[in-house]
């Protein structure tokens, strides 16, 4: 009878071990579901986000400098309106018609100038509370306060250098055109233009 060889398996050259070729090993793999993701709040669309309130300031905090500057310019602007609302009561009250209805409900000098001031004022504040917090007119402000933060202010000893330059300029302009104007003075003299002598001349 012939011998039967078994050949021998051949090993793996990097481990040196032989391969496993039961059938557990020739079972392909399975591709595992892959996992869920734990619930998160849902992002928002930025056209979806919540407005804010009206009373609610939008960006509180940024650009106080222009928005102070913007506060007090139209501040300035209200009072004055205001003064001038108040003293040219008289004029605007002056018709019959006029008198007469504010007489009817006891609204004479000064509390129907009183009553156009304050309905002014509140008037005047709501629209512009309502445009200085309108997020376009807000952005802007942000955004020249940023810009006026990267400017390079001079220092003190720029400044007086330049101040002493722009004085010599204008002293040394004014005393070259006061002799072009002698200078032009006696030639006119001189050619019958003029009747009256330089004041050097004498008369």
């Amino acid at each position: 009878m012939e011998s039967t060889k078994i050949k021998p398996e051949p090993k793996d050259a990097m481990t040196g071990e032989q391969p496993d070729n039961s059938e557990d090993s020739q079972v392909p793999e399975r591709n595992e579901p892959p996992t869920r993701r734990q619930a998160g709040p849902t992002p928002v669309h930025p056209s979806e986000s919540p407005k804010p309130g009206y009373f609610q300031i939008y960006k509180k905090g940024q650009g106080y400098w222009t928005r102070m500057g913007t506060v007090a310019a139209v501040s300035v602007i209200g009072l004055l309106t205001a003064n001038f609302l108040y003293s040219e009561f008289d004029g605007f009250s002056a018709g019959p018609k006029i008198s007469g209805f504010l007489r009817n409900v006891h609204l004479q000098e000064p509390r129907g100038a009183y009553l156009v001031v304050v309905i002014f004022s509140l008037t005047y504040a709501a629209i512009a509370y309502h445009l200085m917090n309108k997020p376009l007119h807000v952005d802007f402000l942000i955004a020249t306060d940023s810009e006026m933060k990267k400017v390079n202010w001079t220092t003190k000893k720029e400044l007086m250098g330049s101040t002493k330059v722009v004085i010599w300029f204008m002293f040394i302009m004014a005393v070259l055109l006061f002799t072009y104007d002698l200078f032009f003075q006696l030639v006119f003299y001189l050619l019958g233009v003029l009747k009256t002598p330089p004041f050097f001349l004498g008369h």
